[in-house]
């Protein structure tokens, strides 16, 4: 593996209410240097959430996505306040979208969206055996919640509706990990 480039210099060269944009002065183990820009991570983390009712059934919640100027089908997540663990956090956002907690929480992997350019990363939490419990969050407006069965992951898949990147991979990642567990 290669040495890691040498940061000469970052200066933050744009911010937002959201984002922060970094330029980052790099040279690398070859002598070439070169200026990056990325988005800045911020806060404390973020959590994305596979709530399973049973082996095979997932809730997931429609939303409004600005991004795409559409409603979308995905995983509830949001942000690690400060004092939070990533299980805290993830039980708080369960309660706050879903109407559930849950008393088994597993942390299954940190992901990254695109790391040539984001410092962002989730973190992707398996949640079961869940209990109804309700927390107002900061939604806009109520979330439907929406029951899917993993056995029909690809139909789920095929919708148009359902595109993020990180709900695909925590499906497809926790129904691996259920068949694996089911055989074991």
């Amino acid at each position: 593996m290669p040495n890691l480039p040498k940061i000469h210099k970052t200066e933050t060269v744009a911010r937002s209410r959201l984002f922060r944009v970094e330029s980052i002065d790099l040279e690398f183990s070859n002598g070439e240097q070169r200026t990056f820009e990325r988005l800045a991570s911020g806060g404390y983390g973020a959590v994305l959430v596979v709530p399973m009712l049973d082996d095979d059934t997932v809730l997931m919640i429609r939303e409004y996505a600005a991004g795409t100027e559409r409603y979308e089908l995905g995983l509830p997540k949001g942000k690690v306040d400060a004092g939070e663990t990533f299980i805290e956090a993830a039980n708080r956002e369960l309660m706050e979208e879903v109407g559930y907690g849950a008393h088994n929480i597993q942390n299954l992997k940190a992901v990254s969206l695109a790391p040539g350019y984001m410092g962002h990363r989730t973190n992707v939490l398996l949640a079961r055996d869940l209990y109804p419990a309700s927390r107002e969050g900061d939604e806009p407006e109520p979330l439907e919640v929406v029951p899917m069965k993993l056995s029909e992951l690809d139909q789920l898949i095929a919708q148009d509706e359902c595109s993020e990147g990180r709900s695909l991979l925590a499906l497809y990642m926790v129904r691996d990990l259920l068949r694996r567990e089911a055989t074991a």
